[in-house]
């Protein structure tokens, strides 16, 4: 098995890309904690990964909120007694409105989520790792991370930021023996858009956006996300270290 006794923490894993991350890690041995804000989802999705067989824990939280990052993380060391891999998939989406349109509102939502709740848990969880000697952080960025027109300006703002984290990360502690590395998913199946506040959605910039999505060439399943993540946390790709990974069919290639 690839992740035999490992201790992985995931962030937005009871649907979609992440609960995928989760099915397939407990299905290579992994150890897993489960961290997500809906509650019901989340007691679904510890059902099936514990119906299994596998080894699960998770709490429910804001992965915004400082506390809750943290708590998420400490779980895996109070459960497990220390964590080999932390996977940030949580993240929502904004309103596709461009920087003259975007509330402050929507800006802070969004940058919160999808930018500080990841460098809460990573900071959090490096303070086991470095102990520890080893790590492996995977983040989910997005097409957003690395082009300008797939989304708005909060979501764009908030991807690149999380390019930005992986690669200073990646630099600062690798000689530590901790990798980190993100996955720019493309337009993949899965519920993101109930993040989405529909009433401020801003008609001549989505149009806009729509311009750019058109051109994706295939919907990924999230279980190719999964599997991408999969390589990243094993040691098959334990000299992969700062790679921004898209993982869009082709996208990335317009």
């Amino acid at each position: 098995m690839r992740l035999h006794d490992r201790v992985v923490v995931i962030t937005g894993a009871a649907s979609g890309m992440g609960l995928a991350m989760a099915t397939r890690f407990a299905a290579e041995g992994a150890k897993l904690v489960l961290g997500d804000w809906n509650a019901e989802r989340l007691e679904a999705a510890l059902a099936t990964i514990q119906a299994t067989g596998a080894a699960v824990v998770g709490a429910q939280g804001n992965i915004a909120e400082q506390a809750s990052a943290e708590a998420l993380v400490d779980l895996a060391i109070s459960t497990y007694g220390h964590i080999d891999v932390l996977c940030n998939n949580a993240g929502v989406m904004d309103s596709m409105q461009g920087i003259a349109e975007v509330s402050d509102e929507t800006w802070r939502r969004v940058l919160s989520i999808n930018l500080e709740g990841p460098m809460f848990t990573s900071r959090q969880a490096l303070k086991y790792m470095l102990v520890r000697g080893s790590g492996a952080i995977v983040n989910v960025a997005s097409t957003a991370g690395i082009h300008g027109g797939s989304a708005g300006a909060a979501y764009t703002a908030s991807k690149h930021s999380l390019v930005g984290l992986t690669r200073n990360t990646a630099w600062i502690y690798a000689k530590r023996n901790i990798r980190c590395n993100a996955i720019c998913p493309g337009a993949t199946k899965t519920n993101i858009v109930e993040s989405m506040n529909r009433s401020t959605i801003d008609p001549t910039d989505a149009a806009r956006v729509s311009e750019f999505t058109a051109l994706a060439p295939a919907y990924l399943e999230p279980t190719d996300i999964a599997n991408l993540a999969l390589f990243l946390a094993s040691d098959e790709s334990h000299q992969i270290n700062g790679a921004i990974i898209p993982a869009d069919a082709g996208w990335a290639a317009v």
